[in-house]
């Protein structure tokens, strides 16, 4: 798939989401509408508008609050349904946060407030897709650096044992601590295992502390597996992958998702899979000098229909 093409789909989905602010939308629904793996659509989304489908459908909303209440005389909660909001405490939090005041503080100052729409639509332009486009064309000596630091592997299926967490994805250390503990009492060791995250939330649309977090380990053939309290069982499907290795701190590996789904999957004559992405963790941060991890990033890829 070119850049072209996805910016095509992501114009494309942008159109149905402004014709149809009013209705329901789901990720899942909005994915299929873009033709994206529902799976990675958010982040595939979010690395090339630099805003989430929901913020910006949220956004969209809003802006359409704010004529509706300017031009017509709708009542708060006719207007909430209008554009799509689920309760009119939702859209009362939303508009506050986003403006500052309320529908009816906008209402009754509508001199005072009459620029928002103006100011919105500027907004709206600096974060359109194609904006975002034009900064990735300029940083195409970038793209051909991260095209040579990618490589495409095929990776076959594996059975793991894991131990999930629920919180942010930086604190992940006693989920791993656990599966250590077990993996050493049965005498699977990083020099014959492979210990794989999976990052199973987007953190940009789920809350920080409700991201679920597996810490995996790679099982032998002919590994039994027991019934067990915290540790659980199953199998990841193997196929192709995009790797991109990182070195860096723990709170900078976002970066390594934005460099691979906005900037390197446009332009690669590939697309995202609906296969979760894999975390090989190469290094125990705490034993690095600089405290530091090394993670090869495993990306689900296909080629381009």
């Amino acid at each position: 798939m070119t850049n072209e093409e996805y910016k095509n789909r992501i114009d494309a989905v942008i159109r149905y989401m402004e014709e149809n602010a009013g209705q329901k939308l789901s990720l899942e629904h909005l994915a299929h509408a873009a033709n994206f793996s529902k799976y990675h659509f958010s982040r595939i989304f979010a690395a090339v508008t630099g805003e989430t489908p929901m913020a910006f459908l949220n956004r969209k909303r809003l802006e359409k609050s704010v004529r509706l209440l300017a031009e017509t005389n709708m009542t708060v909660l006719a207007i909430a349904n209008e554009c799509g909001f689920e309760s009119l405490s939702a859209y009362h939090a939303l508009f506050k946060k986003r403006y500052g005041t309320t529908p009816t503080g906008v209402r009754k100052h509508q001199g005072k407030h009459s620029n928002f729409s103006e100011a919105a639509s500027k907004k709206q332009e600096e974060t359109t897709s194609g904006k975002a486009y034009n900064q990735h064309r300029k940083h195409s000596l970038l793209e051909r650096a991260w095209n040579q630091m990618i490589k495409i592997k095929e990776l076959p299926a594996l059975n793991v044992a894991y131990v999930r967490h629920v919180g942010s994805y930086l604190d992940t250390g006693s989920a791993w601590d656990k599966l250590g503990r077990w993996a050493a009492e049965r005498g699977l060791t990083p020099q014959n295992q492979q210990f794989i995250g999976i990052s199973l939330d987007d953190g940009g649309r789920v809350d920080e502390y409700s991201c679920r977090y597996d810490a995996c380990i790679t099982l032998s053939a002919g590994f039994m597996a027991e019934d067990e309290t915290e540790v659980r069982f199953k199998p990841l499907p193997g196929g192709m992958f995009a790797v991109y290795p990182f070195y860096d701190t723990i709170d900078q590996f976002v970066l390594a998702y934005q460099n691979v789904f906005g900037l390197w999957l446009p332009n690669s004559g590939y697309e995202a899979d609906d296969r979760p992405c894999l975390e090989f963790c190469l290094n125990d941060p705490a034993q690095d000098a600089e405290g530091k991890c090394r993670v090869d990033l495993y990306v689900p890829i296909k080629k381009s229909s």
